[in-house]
C-alpha cells in the first residue's frame, strides 16, 4: 500500500492508496453536506525464541496428511541472518501429539546452510487429518549441538470427505514494525480454538528507518538501516520482524497460510517495477524481486506450487466438504497500474491476475465440491467509487472524457484497476449454483464488510455475486494515523460518505488497529473484528469492534451483536 509522507516523492500528482481514504472522506462529505510471552494460554504456551533458536518457530500450509515446519538456527554468533557465513548443520525434527513429548507421531533429520540462510524448512507427512500436533527442533552437530528449539503447536486439516461443521481462522495483515506492537499476534496466539491464521500479505515493510513510522513518528527502528534491496537486506529485515515475541507467540500456536501482497518486496509492486523502486540507484527490479521471493520463501512456513514454469505462490487448501481456500498472488503478474480516472482500468488487456492464475482461479470456483469458496485476497475487489455510475447512462462521458464505465475508481491499485479481470472472475462465480464466495481482503488498513455487486450503480436492485470481509491492519497506518487527528474525527463522517455513496459497503471503519476471526459453518461465515485500543503500548488491550454474517446461499450481509 502507498505510503503517505515518504522522504522521497512527498508531494506525488497521483493519488495514492494511503491517500486516497482521507480524499474520499473529504470528497464524501461535500457531496453530502520485545517483552515476555507469557499471555499465550498454558496450553500453548511457547517458549521464546532462544540461544540457536533466537527466530522462533512455525508451522503453515496444513493439509491432511502433512504441515509445513519451520525454524532458523544460528550455529554460531557470526551465523547472523544475510551474512551468508557458517558451515552446514545438522537438525532433528519431532512430532508429537502430546505435549510433553512422551510419543514420537513422525520425526526426520535435515540440514541446513549458508545458502537457505541457515533456515530449515520441512514438509512433514503421514499425519493424521484435523489432527492437533506439537513440533520441535534439536541441533545435533556443531557449536550448537543439544539445543532444542522452543515448541511449537500445529494442526492438519480434515479430510477431504470429512463433514466439518466449524472451522476458525485468524485473520491479519500489514504489520509495519516501526508504526507501533504486534499486539494482534499475541492476541491471536491466545485463541486455542483457532484452525489456522490466514495472513493476506504485508507481513513486513521494506523501508528504512523513519520513511514510515506511526501516528507520532516510528515507534521502534527498522534493521538493516535503508530501504531494503539486495537478498542480505531482505534476510535481515525477516530475522527482524521474527525476533517480535508476539508474532514468535502466534507462529507457535497455530499454522499460518500466507501470501504476500506488495511490501515483501517494494511498494505499488507490479510485474516489471514498483513505485518504490529506482532501477537507476537499486538496480534491475527482477534482480530485487528474485531476492524478495528468495527470502520470503526461505523465511516464511509456505508451501509453494511447482510445475512446468517454475514456483508459484497462489495455490488452494481444503478444510472437508465445508471450504476451500484459494490464496492468490496479485502482485507476481500483474500489469501496470493506470491513473484511477482512465478508461484503461476498463482494458482486457490489463490483468491483475495474469492468464495462467486467472484460469486457475476460476476454474477452481466452477468445480469446487465445497459449501464455502474462500478467495484469499490481498487487495479489495469490492468497487470503492466516487460515485458508481450506470454504464448505459454514462457511455458518452466514458466515451468524450475517457472515465471508467462505471465510475472513477478512489484505488485503481486494487480490482478496480482491473475491471475487466474482476468481471471474468465474478462471471464465473455468477455460474456457480449454490456457491458461497466470501473474499477475505487486507492491505487497506482498515475494516470493511461489503456485498459485491453485480452492478455498483444498481445495488441493491441488481443484486451482489459475493461477500468482502476486510481486515484492518496490525499495526499500518490509516485515515486518523494519516492526518494525526483523534479516531473517528474525520473516520465517522468519511465513513458515512463511503456507504452513502457506494450502498454496496455496508460497514467502514477508517482507524482501529487489530484483527479479525472468520468463523465458517455449513451455514453462515461470519467475520469478528477486534480493535487494539493503542498501538504504540507494548500490552494495550483489545476490543470487540463489530460482526458481521452472511448465510449460506443468500449472499447478503447481516449484523449481529456477538463475535461467533
Amino acid at each position: 500500500m502507498a505510503k503517505v509522507g515518504r522522504v522521497r516523492n512527498r508531494l506525488s500528482a497521483n493519488l495514492s492508496r494511503r491517500t486516497f481514504v482521507a480524499a474520499a472522506g473529504a470528497a464524501g462529505v461535500g457531496v453530502l453536506g520485545v517483552g515476555a510471552v507469557d499471555a499465550v494460554p498454558a496450553g500453548a504456551r511457547p517458549a521464546r525464541g532462544r540461544g540457536a533458536f533466537v527466530h522462533g518457530v512455525a508451522s503453515g500450509d496444513p493439509l491432511a496428511d502433512r504441515v509445513i515446519l519451520w525454524t532458523r538456527v544460528t550455529p554460531e554468533a557470526a551465523a547472523a541472518p544475510g551474512s551468508g557465513r557458517g558451515g552446514p548443520v545438522n537438525l532433528r525434527w519431532e512430532m508429537s501429539t502430546a505435549r510433553e513429548f512422551t510419543s514420537i507421531a513422525a520425526t526426520g533429520t535435515v540440514v541446513t546452510t549458508a545458502a537457505s540462510d541457515h533456515t530449515v524448512k520441512v514438509d512433514a507427512a503421514g499425519l493424521a487429518p484435523k489432527t492437533a500436533y506439537w513440533y520441535r527442533f534439536r541441533v545435533l552437530d556443531g557449536a550448537a549441538a543439544g539445543q532444542v528449539s522452543p515448541v511449537g503447536r500445529t494442526k492438519t486439516a480434515p479430510a477431504a470427505g470429512d463433514d466439518v461443521r466449524r472451522v476458525q481462522f485468524g485473520v491479519a495483515s500489514c504489520a509495519n514494525w516501526e508504526a507501533g506492537y504486534f499486539g494482534a499476534y499475541r492476541e491471536l496466539a491466545q485463541r486455542d480454538e483457532l484452525d489456522a491464521v490466514v495472513h493476506l500479505g504485508d507481513y513486513l515493510y521494506e523501508y528504512g528507518p523513519g520513511e514510515y513510522g506511526g501516528k507520532h513518528g516510528p515507534v521502534r527502528t527498522h534493521q538493516p538501516a535503508r530501504d531494503i534491496v539486495s537478498l542480505a537486506d531482505y534476510r535481515i529485515r525477516h530475522a527482524q520482524y521474527k525476533t517480535d515475541p508476539d508474532l514468535q507467540a502466534a507462529h507457535a500456536a497455530h499454522p499460518f497460510i500466507c501470501t504476500w501482497d506488495d511490501h515483501e518486496s517494494a511498494d505499488n509492486a507490479w510485474l516489471r517495477g514498483a513505485e518504490n523502486h529506482d532501477p537507476k540507484t537499486q538496480g534491475a527490479w527482477a534482480a530485487r524481486k528474485a531476492a524478495a521471493e528468495q527470502a520470503y520463501y526461505e523465511w516464511m512456513p509456505v508451501r509453494p506450487q511447482v510445475d512446468g514454469t517454475g514456483r508459484h505462490l497462489y495455490r488452494r487448501l481444503r478444510y472437508g466438504t465445508l471450504l476451500e481456500l484459494s490464496m492468490l498472488d496479485l502482485r507476481s503478474y500483474r500489469d501496470k497500474q493506470v491513473p484511477a480516472t482512465s478508461s484503461k482500468t476498463d482494458s482486457a488487456s490489463s490483468s491483475i491476475t495474469g492468464r495462467k492464475q486467472m484460469t486457475w482461479l476460476t476454474g477452481g470456483i466452477e468445480s469446487s465440491p465445497t459449501t464455502w469458496q474462500l478467495i484469499g485476497n490481498p487487495v479489495m475487489i469490492s468497487p470503492i467509487l466516487l460515485p458508481p455510475l450506470d454504464p448505459e447512462r454514462s457511455r458518452i462521458l466514458t466515451e468524450l472524457l475517457g472515465l471508467p464505465r462505471n465510475g472513477v475508481s478512489l484505488n485503481a491499485d486494487a480490482w478496480d484497476g482491473y475491471t475487466a479481470d474482476r468481471r471474468t472472475l465474478l462471471a464465473a462465480i455468477a455460474q456457480r449454483t449454490g456457491g458461497n464466495a466470501v473474499f477475505l481482503t487486507g492491505d487497506i488498513h482498515m475494516s470493511w464488510a461489503c456485498e459485491v455487486p453485480r452492478e455498483p450503480a444498481n445495488y441493491p436492485g441488481a443484486g451482489s455475486l459475493a461477500t468482502e470481509f476486510v481486515v484492518t491492519s496490525v499495526t499500518s497506518n490509516n485515515l486518523d494515523d494519516m492526518v494525526s487527528v483523534p479516531e473517528q474525527a474525520l473516520g465517522a463522517p468519511a465513513s458515512a460518505a463511503l456507504m452513502a455513496t457506494n450502498r454496496h459497503t455496508r460497514w467502514v471503519d477508517t482507524d482501529a488497529h487489530g484483527y479479525a476471526v472468520l468463523t465458517v459453518s455449513p451455514v453462515a461465515a461470519q467475520m469478528d473484528w477486534y480493535f487494539v485500543t493503542d498501538r504504540s503500548v507494548r500490552r494495550s488491550p483489545f476490543r470487540h469492534g463489530q460482526s458481521w454474517k452472511v448465510a449460506a446461499g443468500s449472499r447478503r450481509l447481516t449484523k449481529v451483536s456477538r463475535p461467533a
